[in-house]
């Protein structure tokens, strides 16, 4: 079976995420990667309202993306296409297309009703990233609630130059590791309070990295921040030399225990750091909680753990071997690329889909 992947990214994820999709092929599912990024800003169709316009206008880039994607079509056949990231292709141009169409969730409930629900018709079958959505259901109730009963889950995974794919069980934790708590990210808004109350309890212990100036000067203005965070690093290289040097990592989602499920998620264990994350029960679906992560509520009970598994290194030490051999395990891309021919096999199964 022949599944292309598109997906919107630049500079160094445009790289790893091209290898590791056609790298992630076997002789049952070939994968064959479509990076639609360099067509259209990805930020002028962020609400399926934009994209309309733009198709409508008959956008060049839009037009040029949507004829190179046809040749890709009638160049290698593929049985299936796996949509991802920003969804860029309109309902009226997937209509056209002879082939399994998935769409795969990204951003969660904050983006729900902005592309994942309005595009749903349009897909055969949808892969959603997390099984949280809200206090009153999950995802996987809320796309039947829409009308979208061939779904799975298929979770994030950590790719292979987010890590140093040479560590084992016995090398994972040989090295020093001379920073206490580390995270890594882009400073959200709504995350900010919480992150304010964890620099101020943690001071010179924690290092924060993805923050730019203007960032940096609203904190320190709005919450009395006590310092700088970092600025902005390339995924990869820099991301593994940070995490190897760090012994915890915390993690925050947008909608806390609604929106679990980010790529941090797996970075973190597969460098060998042990993760405090927010997700409540929904954290069991990716990790074992307690032996593979921990999990936090608030912030005053995620610095409380900091503090405690600081002072208990042995059993933060257990706790970040038990997630790196999760990882190792069960959330690696090339694990989750075969998934993805298996579930979309069984998806096409459960509605006798037949190429047109």
């Amino acid at each position: 079976m022949k599944i292309a992947y598109a997906f919107n990214k630049k500079g160094t994820e445009e790289q790893f995420w091209t290898k590791e999709i056609a790298g992630a092929s076997t002789e049952r599912h070939q994968f064959i990667p479509f990076n639609d990024f360099k067509y259209v800003e990805p930020m002028s169709y962020t609400r399926a309202q934009l994209l309309d316009n733009l198709y409508y206008d008959r956008h060049p880039g839009l037009m040029q993306m949507y004829d190179e994607f046809r040749a890709l079509v009638e160049r290698e056949r593929p049985d299936a296409v796996i949509v991802d990231n920003m969804l860029p292709f309109h309902p009226d141009f997937l209509r056209t297309l002879p082939l399994y169409k998935v769409m795969r969730t990204s951003d969660g409930p904050l983006s729900a009703y902005d592309r994942d629900f309005a595009y749903a018709h349009a897909y055969d079958h949808v892969l959603y990233h997390s099984p949280a959505y809200s206090r009153d259901m999950g995802m996987a109730e809320k796309l039947r609630y829409v009308g979208k009963d061939n779904i799975d889950f298929w979770p994030f995974a950590v790719f292979d130059a987010a890590f140093d794919t040479t560590k084992t069980d016995e090398t994972i934790l040989a090295g020093e590791r001379d920073i206490d708590v580390i995270f890594i990210g882009f400073p959200y808004r709504n995350k900010l309070p919480l992150m304010s109350k964890i620099m101020k309890a943690l001071g010179k212990k924690l290092v924060m990295i993805g923050f730019n100036w203007k960032y940096n000067l609203y904190m320190n203005a709005k919450y009395g921040w006590p310092g700088m965070a970092r600025g902005p690093i390339k995924p990869g290289r820099e991301y593994i030399d940070y995490y190897q040097r760090a012994k915890i990592g915390f993690n925050v989602h947008n909608r806390g225990d609604y929106t679990v499920g980010s790529y941090r998620l797996f970075e973190l264990p597969a460098n060998g750091v042990m993760q405090i994350s927010d997700g409540g029960d929904h954290l069991g679906e990716f990790f074992e909680v307690g032996t593979e992560i921990e999990r936090h509520r608030s912030a005053d009970e995620l610095i409380d753990k900091i503090r405690y598994y600081l002072d208990h290194d042995e059993e933060r030490r257990r706790i970040a071997l038990g997630g790196f051999r999760r990882i190792m395990k069960d959330h690696r891309f090339k694990h989750r690329m075969h998934q993805a021919g298996e579930l979309i096999e069984r998806g096409m199964q459960r509605i006798g889909w037949k190429r047109p």
